[in-house]
């Protein structure tokens, strides 16, 4: 058997001024991609395991992956499709690592785009694919597929079993049993992200409902979130349900798919998330630390890269300061520019920059002015750490140079590149241990908590106006098909 595995990730915030060229997927190709992948936690990884069980012969033709961002380039979206597209001559069959949620310049469906130039190009192959618990799911996306299934899981922790779990029922096919097929009902229903945890609410019930048809028969349930900050036609919640083809089980599948769907859209509000205002959620900061012994965690979630932010907005670092915060450690805030003035100055150097606010937000109609903040080069380094938490456990993270700067209340790591605080190493490779201070300040909304929020005496998400902001006002949809909760009454 030959089958072909590839992985092509990408998390599209259409408002986001970040820009996804096709160095920020530092793709791997061939025996490369394999090598990268083997032994991940990965959906591609899984895929990887099965088909060397089976003894079958691989193709790995592109592994790619980049934090989510504005619109993928043209041709970077045209050269990773093709990888995959051209390899599918003389394939048994194809199993692929998606996100879901891929929005490019010449692509409004990148997963549904990508799919259909799959299935013309081997007719009759069993397809497989393994989404994000965020993926936006289109028609385009399940008629071009055999086998879909999607994480259970946010913050996202099973990602290899969710390729298990594809590739298993897929393979299945390619050895000659039981054909399947894709069933998906697409609510409209924009949910918020912070609503979009597994870890309690609406969302962890409507998993456990996923998880119980599953256990009565179903092959595989999903619920897709959606990721809403996206202005294409429906960046909505979706239930999706891989059923074999006898009229049995496609009833079985049926009946799942349409229970799930009416338990998610009774229960739409649970999916929405009404967000504070900033000076709130730091007079509760405060209150918290009075006399806490571990830190309180201050969450930036709407300047968070992983839903493609630009980390650089100060919002709640100058509000923090305004209403007396101090001891804080705040990281990890890129400004290139700042670094590079830093490093220059070396260490033990007093120095005062222009910090932050420096993209400018034109998609939201945001301008804002760099703080100018006075204080102390206390290390640079290279930025690197391996992460030890659950997610993405062993990988090696660069934020490229960072800088330890200390201005009296705050201590910040400066960086060159975004990057998502995956783990304490954001802070140790500067030469800081947060846990030591006051308050940690951590531009996130979800990826951080397994690692951090055992250290907090408590959480408080704050809300501040950037382009992963949960105050959907702030944002000029266009293209979405109205009407939708929470846009609209319903």
């Amino acid at each position: 058997m030959k089958i072909l595995i590839a992985r092509l990730n990408h998390e599209t915030n259409t408002f986001s001024p970040v820009p996804t060229p096709l160095e920020a997927f530092e793709p791997q190709f061939g025996t490369e991609a394999y090598r990268v992948q083997k032994g991940m936690r990965t959906a591609m990884s899984a895929f990887i395991d099965l088909a060397e069980a089976e003894g079958a012969e691989l193709l790995t033709p592109v592994s790619a992956a980049a934090n989510p961002s504005g619109r993928v380039n043209a041709a970077a979206y045209d050269t990773l499709c093709d990888r995959i597209v051209n390899a599918c001559a003389g394939c048994d069959a194809i199993l692929l690592d998606l996100h879901g949620a891929m929005v490019a310049d010449n692509s409004v469906d990148g997963e549904g785009d990508l799919l259909a130039r799959v299935r013309a190009a081997a007719p009759g192959v069993p397809i497989g694919v393994a989404l994000d618990l965020h993926g936006n799911i289109t028609p385009k996306m399940v008629d071009n597929a055999d086998v879909m299934v999607g994480f259970k899981t946010y913050p996202h922790i099973d990602m290899y079993e969710t390729g298990e779990h594809a590739g298993r029922l897929l393979l299945a096919m390619a050895r000659g049993g039981q054909r399947h097929r894709v069933l998906f009902k697409r609510l409209p229903l924009m949910s918020h992200t912070l609503r979009s945890t597994t870890m309690s609410g609406a969302m962890q019930e409507a998993v456990a409902s996923a998880r119980a048809a599953e256990a009565g028969g179903v092959a595989a349930v999903s619920v897709f979130a959606g990721f809403a900050l996206a202005d294409i036609e429906a960046p909505c919640v979706s239930v999706v349900v891989t059923s074999a083809e006898s009229p049995e089980a496609q009833a079985r599948a049926q009946a799942a798919l349409d229970t799930l769907s009416e338990q998610i859209w009774t229960g739409r509000a649970g999916f929405s998330y009404c967000s504070e205002p900033l000076p709130a959620s730091l007079a509760r900061a405060q209150a918290a630390a009075e006399h806490a012994g571990r830190p309180v965690l201050l969450l930036d979630h709407g300047d968070n890269c992983m839903s493609g932010g630009t980390c650089d907005t100060m919002d709640v670092l100058q509000a923090a300061l305004a209403q007396g915060l101090t001891d804080i450690a705040v990281g990890p805030l890129c400004d290139p520019e700042a670094v590079r003035l830093l490093a220059q100055a070396g260490v033990g150097a007093e120095v005062e920059i222009a910090l932050g606010n420096k993209t400018a937000l034109a998609s939201i109609g945001v301008a804002k002015t760099p703080a100018m903040l006075r204080g102390v080069v206390r290390c640079v380094s290279d930025g690197q750490y391996t992460v030890t938490g659950p997610t993405y456990t062993g990988m090696v993270c660069s934020m490229g140079r960072s800088v330890h700067f200390d201005i009296g209340a705050a201590q910040i790591v400066v960086t060159e590149r975004t990057h998502e605080p995956w783990d304490l190493g954001v802070f140790s490779c500067v030469g800081l241990d947060p846990t030591r201070h006051r308050f940690i300040l951590l531009k996130s909304r979800m990826y951080c908590r397994p690692v951090f929020e055992p250290l907090a005496a408590a959480l408080i998400e704050c809300d501040s106006a950037g382009v992963t902001s949960s105050d959907y006002a702030l944002f000029p949809f266009r293209n979405v098909r109205r009407p939708v909760f929470p846009l609209d009454s319903l």
